[in-house]
């Protein structure tokens, strides 16, 4: 695929991602900690990794690594680690997690949409600022920008993914009310300008997905990752029937209507009992490294998330 390339990407694109036959996990803690949530974004020719480690207290930071787009499991950790704590108060004062970096056309400056959790308060999104060190970010405020405020985001409204579009900002997000809805868990969408990313107004509709109707997600959807290509916003989505978790793709041109892939779920729990992504799949970030694709993934083993890569190979 090339950018002179208009159709829409086929469903059998995203079914075609398989595990690195070596590194996997690329990122991972000793058990029982967690490395996870992680998303990257490509500069110039490096690859900026933006991951989190969970404690054994449920207590959530991010973390900073790089590599070379050439050998991008080549992953040196940044040594101002930890590069986000929670808040000493505040709505994420107990955990900052999942954050998307992407860079905002209309300043050049980063961004990263995030999960805060507070000790008294719900999941819920903030937003972060950089000025392109991306070992280095600051708050843009210490209030929400993605409030838990609806009946069906009683227990939170949070891990975002973003795509950009002309001077729109897209945001997908969790939203969970674990008493309705099932397991509580769907997704919900929201919008903001490129010039405010902090003025951030939901979709009336939401949730605008809760699910393709078939069994393996028709416990709970989460987790949801924007793709843009160039006729679809494509999302790839944690998917769940009660007893695991699997990864499955739809595509959508306006967040009202949605397509289900044919092949969902697109990628599953690996078959092989000793590998770390062997009990649930999640997270399923698609990112273009110089006309390469590649899926960032979290792979969970007993209790514990680790950070996965897949690719597409050639046959």
């Amino acid at each position: 695929m090339t950018e002179a390339n208009r159709d829409a990407i086929p469903f059998e694109f995203f079914a075609s991602f398989k595990r690195i036959e070596t590194g996997n996990p690329i990122i991972a803690l000793k058990p029982p900690l967690w490395a996870a949530a992680t998303h990257a974004i490509v500069v110039e020719d490096t690859l900026h990794y933006i991951w989190c480690d969970r404690k054994i207290d449920r207590r959530w930071c991010i973390r900073h690594a790089t590599a070379p787009i050439s050998d991008i499991t080549n992953i040196t950790q940044d040594p101002r680690n930890p590069v986000v704590e929670p808040s000493a108060e505040g709505f994420d004062d107990q955990a900052v997690e999942y954050p998307f970096p992407f860079l905002n056309p209309a300043d050049g400056k980063y961004y990263m949409y995030y999960r805060g959790k507070g000790e008294t308060t719900p999941e819920q999104t903030g937003l972060l600022v950089s000025d392109g060190d991306l070992g280095e970010w600051r708050r843009v405020q210490r209030t929400p920008v993605i409030l838990a405020d609806a009946e069906h985001e009683f227990d939170g409204a949070s891990h975002p993914s973003v795509a950009v579009d002309g001077d729109t900002i897209h945001i997908l997000y969790t939203a969970k009310a674990t008493k309705s809805f099932g397991e509580g868990l769907t997704m919900g969408h929201a919008t903001a300008p490129t010039s405010d990313p902090a003025s951030v107004t939901k979709n009336p509709a939401n949730p605008v997905f809760t699910g393709s109707g078939e069994v393996w997600d028709s416990k709970s959807v989460r987790e949801t990752e924007l793709f843009k290509g160039p006729q679809y916003f494509h999302v790839i989505y944690g998917g769940f029937d009660g007893e695991v978790w699997r990864i499955g793709h739809a595509r959508t041109r306006d967040f009202e209507t949605f397509e289900s892939n044919p092949d969902n779920p697109i990628f599953a729990p690996s078959d092989d009992p000793e590998a770390f992504d062997c009990d649930g799949v999640l997270t399923g970030q698609i990112l273009d490294i110089g006309g390469t694709y590649v899926m960032l993934y979290a792979g969970k083993k007993g209790q514990e998330w680790q950070t996965g890569l897949a690719t597409i190979q050639e046959n």
